[in-house]
Order: C-alpha cells, then structure tokens, then sequence
C-alpha cells in the first residue's frame, strides 16, 4: 500500500461503511535499536546507509493495513480490498469476499513484531514480514512492493513451538536467505516442489525425509491414496496434484543458522467419471459459492491455494525441515 496515498482509498472504505469502528489491536512500532555510541572523530568513520526498508516504514506499513482490513471488509467491497493484497494472498482475498456473498470474516490485529531485511538502498521488489496476532492467533505476514507495499502472505503459525527465533543484527534488522543459499539444508528456490512432492508421495516419494511428516505433507498423501482408491469403487477417476508455481517466496535467516521460509502452492484435484452418466459427482459443500448443482455428470475440477511457513535447519546441522505455519481455501470450483 502506498503509506499517504491509500489514505483515499481508507476514506472512501469508511463511507461505504458508514461509520463502522476499525481493528481492535493496536500496530506498535518497531523495535526499540540499542543507544547509539558516539561517532568517532576520525575522517576515515562513516555513517551506514540507511535501508532501504526502515523499521519506523514497515511499522507504517502494517499500521495502515491493520486500520483498513477491517473497514475494507466490513464494506464488503471487493474491488478496494485488491488493491492492498497481491500474489498468493490475492486468491484468497478474493474467495473470502466471494464465498460469503460479500461479507468475508472480519479481523482484529494485535501489535506486529517486524522482521525487516536490511535491504541496501535500490533494491527492487523488497519486503519485509510481521508476526502479529489475527484474530487471537500468531500470523506471520509478508508485505512486498514494487509501485506500493501490498500483503502478499498471511500464514497462521502451528502448535506451541510458534516461529523459530530471527535472528536481529545490533539495530533490530533481520538478514534476507537467497533463493540459492546453500547453508541451510534445502534451498529456499527447492522447498516448494520438494512440498509439493512429499505431499503427493508421502513416504515412498523422492523426497521422503526431507520434510518432516504431518498434517501438512505426509499425511495428505495418504489422503489422496484414500481417495483415489474410494473414487475408483464408485466408477470415479481421481487425481489431486500440488504445484509451486511462480508465486514469490519469503526466507529470514534464523537465530540458529538456519532459515524460515514463506511460499505458497497450489493444489488441483479432479473427479471424472468413468462409468455409466447415471455416477454423479457429488460437489462438495465447499464448492457450493461456485458450484450450485449439489452433483455433477462427467467431471468437478477444485482448485486450492496454500501459504506455509517452514522452519529449515542449517547444513551443519541437518534434520528434517518442518512446517511450523498453515493457511489455505478453495479459490475455484468448475465443472460439468
């Protein structure tokens, strides 16, 4: 979001509102950065450039959209609310509004602690994420930019482990993990199709070990060999595949060396039928929002989009990764 320039946009949500409060929670800022020594006389001392992302913007940032979810959603309009998400949060933004005719859930933030990379001045596209509370529960999100900072990921943070601790340099500044960074035991740019892998094969797969097991990996495996075996004695064909696609994803360097990465899949699953017309596909109920047959003849295609936090040990000392953060929706439902 532009920080002044959605000011409009807030306003205009408001009216549409006519005069409903905003969130409950409160956005702190960033924070407190160690005193500061004093500079030294010598000409060769230099002053740090400052980021490219501070921590009093990013505070900014997150105040902003903790102020305007609510109104946005209360409003019911869809088309303002697009203008402060974007790439994997866009789809779900959207569904929420869909799937409930207009009246999407409603939430309250609680005060961000913010993870800002130390971006150098003129870096394109950074980001930086926020741990807030959503609701009640710990979410971690992440705000990118390129004309103006827009969520482009909201992820609920798992059991009571929570987020593996980031590390901070002596000002509060996280430390962004490349795509390609070898220090941890899966690159950041692998851990989307070796999810997607895990969660199609489960342990027989490739990638079995990789990624710890649970609800999230091996455990949907099972799910689709379920499935398809039950599809197959009522006359179905049925398939369900997870792909990494080209959405962004997030890395911080962890306290311990290793990293927490952000990154979104999708998942395709479709039912067709076989045998005699008279096999209908039950859809399910929630497909309805976009389906309103309560059956289908020859095939039901569902489309799902999943955002995840995983916690990567380092290479000195590998383990299993594990998904410390879920959230996910149906975001289109066609068929015949």
């Amino acid at each position: 979001m532009r920080v002044h320039g959605r000011r409009k946009a807030l306003a205009l949500a408001a009216v549409l509102l006519a005069g409903a409060s905003g969130c409950s929670g409160s956005a702190g800022g960033p924070p407190s950065a160690p005193s500061a020594t004093a500079p030294s006389a010598s000409p060769a001392a230099s002053v740090p450039a400052e980021p490219e992302v501070t921590l009093e913007e990013a505070a900014e940032v997150f105040a902003t959209f903790a102020a305007t979810d609510p109104v946005l959603r209360a409003s019911g309009d869809l088309r303002l609310a697009m203008e402060y998400v974007r790439d994997a949060e866009a789809r779900l933004t959207a569904v929420a509004y869909l799937s409930s005719a207009g009246r999407p859930p409603r939430h309250t933030w609680g005060p961000p602690t913010l993870y800002v990379p130390r971006f150098p001045q003129g870096t394109a596209s950074p980001w930086f994420s926020a741990l807030a509370d959503r609701d009640g529960e710990p979410t971690l999100l992440t705000f990118a930019k390129n004309d103006d900072w827009r969520l482009s990921s909201a992820t609920r943070l798992l059991g009571p482990g929570g987020l593996p601790e980031i590390a901070l340099d002596a000002e509060g500044y996280a430390t962004a993990v490349a795509d390609d960074d070898r220090s941890i035991t899966i690159r950041p740019q692998l851990i989307g199709p070796l999810h997607a892998t895990v969660a199609e094969t489960g342990t027989d797969g490739a990638a079995a070990g990789l990624i710890a097991d649970g609800p999230y990996t091996t455990d949907v495996a099972e799910q689709i060999t379920a499935a398809r075996e039950k599809a197959k004695k009522n006359g179905f064909a049925y398939d369900s595949i997870f792909q990494a696609g080209d959405y962004p994803l997030y890395a911080l360097r962890t306290a311990d060396g290793g990293a927490v990465i952000q990154y979104a899949l999708s998942r395709l699953t479709t039912t067709t039928t076989k045998t005699a017309e008279d096999d209908y596909i039950p859809v399910p109920e929630s497909a309805r929002w976009s389906i309103s047959a309560p059956v289908l003849r020859r095939n039901l295609r569902l489309t799902e989009i999943h955002t995840y936090v995983i916690a990567v040990p380092p290479s000195s000392a590998p383990a299993a990764a594990e998904v410390v953060g879920h959230a996910g929706a149906l975001v289109k439902a066609t068929g015949q």
